[in-house]
């Protein structure tokens, strides 16, 4: 058992609203609790991690740790909640923009992390050109029938069990055919070391794109949500995403979605912090699963 104390603000209340629209996470809005799938020292382990503080005084009784591999846990949790990342000069920042009333309602929301670039990745491909509740059950069906079980969290298949499917086995999930594909195909990259995703984390947003776009079904908008969801790197602003377009409709009140040229003006006063004005955007559009 571990207590975590970190600057405020950070709303976790809001972190597990986002993580209940996932079938996957296993969330506990009333006790404020989450346990989370890691793989630690090469072994899948169950953490839980519930909220005992507030927005503004942020504590997290963390239990499960190991006294072995405690270290790597941590930082891997560190990683995923954005615990060192201060989201108090973020806030202060957004308070002179049209956003305000979207960072005031939800008040220290933190990038909310993928559990691992890998099946980060491979969730971006799944949820491209569809709507998400599809991209929910696509993505549930593929995790639930080949993947794995541990203490009630279900973990990504690893690319070593995606390289040995077929195309048929993912269209009984309802793949389609290319999906299928760019899906095994990227599984394959990483499990015969051509694609280093550990090693990629390390370059920058440039150099991602570069890489990543040579794979068949990764695009811009692939990369650029693999980046903001997998990476946690804070200035990214996908504009073809659905989600963004109307947060922006609704935000500005238009009777259609905004052009590019629109939301190129309005994201001005919004960098370097692109990525947590998306983040909010979509609160701002998503279902809540509870008011606090």
């Amino acid at each position: 058992m571990e207590i975590i104390k970190i600057e405020g603000p950070y709303n976790f209340d809001s972190v597990l609203e986002r993580f209940a629209l996932d079938p996957l996470w296993p969330v506990n809005i009333d006790e404020r609790k989450v346990s989370v799938p890691l793989w630690i020292a090469g072994e899948p382990e169950v953490l839980s991690v519930q909220a005992t503080g507030t927005t503004w005084e942020p504590e997290f009784l963390v239990e499960g740790l190991s006294l072995i591999n405690r270290q790597e846990a941590l930082k891997k949790l560190y990683r995923l909640f954005q615990w060192d990342v201060s989201l108090k000069e973020i806030h202060n920042h957004f308070q002179k923009t049209d956003l305000k009333p979207i960072f005031d309602e939800f008040a220290g929301t933190p990038l909310i992390l993928d559990r691992d670039p890998y099946s980060c990745l491979i969730k971006c491909i799944i949820h491209q050109q569809i709507n998400m509740a599809f991209a929910q059950t696509l993505t549930e069906r593929f995790v639930k029938t080949y993947g794995f079980e541990k203490d009630g969290v279900y973990f990504f298949p690893r690319p070593e069990t995606v390289v040995d499917l077929t195309v048929e086995d993912l269209r009984k999930l309802q793949f389609n055919g290319r999906k299928a594909e760019y899906v095994i195909g990227i599984a394959t990259a990483i499990a015969e070391g051509k694609l280093d995703l550990l090693a990629l984390e390390k370059q920058p947003d440039e150099e991602i794109m570069k890489v990543l776009i040579k794979y068949r079904g990764i695009g811009p908008w692939t990369v650029q949500n693999f980046l903001l969801a997998g990476l946690g790197r804070p200035n990214l602003f996908p504009m073809a995403d659905i989600g963004i377009q109307n947060a922006i409709k609704k935000l500005y009140n238009l009777e259609r979605k905004p052009t590019y040229e629109e939301m190129e003006q309005y994201k001005k006063d919004w960098e370097p912090y692109l990525s947590y004005a998306t983040m909010y955007l979509w609160r701002s559009v998503e279902p809540r699963a509870r008011t606090f």
